[in-house]
């Protein structure tokens, strides 16, 4: 048995604590957190785990090979990096840190360790994503072009993170899932109508080397719930709708087929295709339940984590130049510097 503890219990850490216990092959045998509710609510719940205020004794116990970090993001450095230190393997939730520097030491810290660093982008293990990037390997819905994404909702309003850190990353995770390429290049603009909070609303553009460009809008100040993105590529469409109940991808043989030769060029020649649409049948699977048996085989046989901190890290780094764009009225930012794009060679 993998002995684990979760630090954490507040909003998302009840359901890591549940899955992890109910996945064969984990042991939970820890719950950390500071606030005395949270822990008796969580003693009510396994009344055979150890409960404590701090992480002193998660970390010293030799029975524990592996720890879950849901915190605040503002603690989750210190957090891996401890539990990294102390020869335990990480899944920390998302954003893996608050900066790109931060990133680059707990994945530099868990390769010389030879520890797995998992990070918790929950959206790659739903059913729904993983038939996205079959249909995207697969050839089916050929060149990428675009990815339109819309996350928005009335609350729950952050304090420590902005709205592009706390919705926008799901989208950040996905492409960066269906991608092969990093962006070079991001664009965003937000404003925040609270006093003295962190942006509520934000605009993100990615630019892509090739033809591909997306584009997400993120709201924690509307009427309405909408999780829906738009996938365009040269041969097929995806609509991908996260609160539909049972269709949550629509496939549309939809498209235009662009007149090449110079002639037709000149005649604006665009023939338009308009075919059927399906939607496949998804499996019924909790995508908690996936990422926790996928930790174990990462842990027991060296399979490589399909959100690894170099994919946290490659997340946070837009994120960075995000944040940065923001600060400079929606400026280019290259991804790589952190640089106006008008300024890099």
């Amino acid at each position: 048995m993998v002995g684990i503890g979760v630090i954490g219990f507040g909003y998302w850490g009840p359901n890591l604590a549940r899955n992890f216990s109910q996945t064969d092959g984990f042991e939970l045998r820890w719950i950390v957190d500071e606030r005395e509710g949270r822990r008796e609510t969580a003693r009510r719940q396994y009344p055979n785990v150890q409960l404590s205020a701090n992480v002193d004794g998660l970390l010293a116990d030799p029975d524990v090979d592996a720890v879950v970090i849901s915190t605040p993001t503002n603690s989750h450095y210190s957090l891996a990096m401890r539990a990294l230190e102390a020869g335990k393997h990480v899944l920390v939730e998302k954003p893996m840190t608050t900066t790109g520097a931060e990133g680059r030491k707990l994945v530099e810290e868990a390769r010389r360790r030879g520890l797995v660093l998992l990070v918790d982008h929950t959206f790659i293990y739903t059913p729904a994503v993983r038939r996205i990037r079959q249909l995207v390997q697969s050839g089916e819905v050929g060149e990428l072009l675009y990815y339109d994404s819309t996350r928005i909702n009335l609350g729950l309003f952050q304090h420590d993170v902005d709205v592009l850190w706390d919705l926008a990353v799901h989208d950040l995770s996905i492409l960066s899932f269906l991608v092969d390429e990093a962006p070079i290049a991001v664009s965003a603009v937000g404003k925040s109508h609270v006093a003295g909070a962190p942006e509520n609303i934000a605009y993100l553009t990615l630019v892509f080397d090739g033809a591909m460009i997306a584009h997400i809008n993120v709201n924690w100040l509307a009427p309405v719930k909408i999780r829906r993105t738009i996938i365009g590529g040269s041969r097929k469409m995806i609509v991908y709708d996260d609160l539909e109940p049972s269709e949550k991808i629509k496939i549309y043989d939809k498209g235009v087929d662009v007149a090449e030769t110079p002639d037709e060029v000149l005649m604006m020649r665009v023939n338009y295709r308009i075919g059927d649409m399906w939607a496949p049948n998804l499996e019924n699977a909790e995508a908690l339940r996936v990422e926790a048996g996928h930790f174990l085989d990462c842990i027991r046989n060296g399979v490589a984590p399909e959100t690894s901190g170099e994919v946290g890290l490659r997340v946070v780094k837009v994120l960075e130049a995000a944040t940065l764009s923001m600060r400079l009225n929606g400026c280019a930012i290259n991804v790589d510097t952190l640089e106006p794009k008008d300024a890099t060679p």
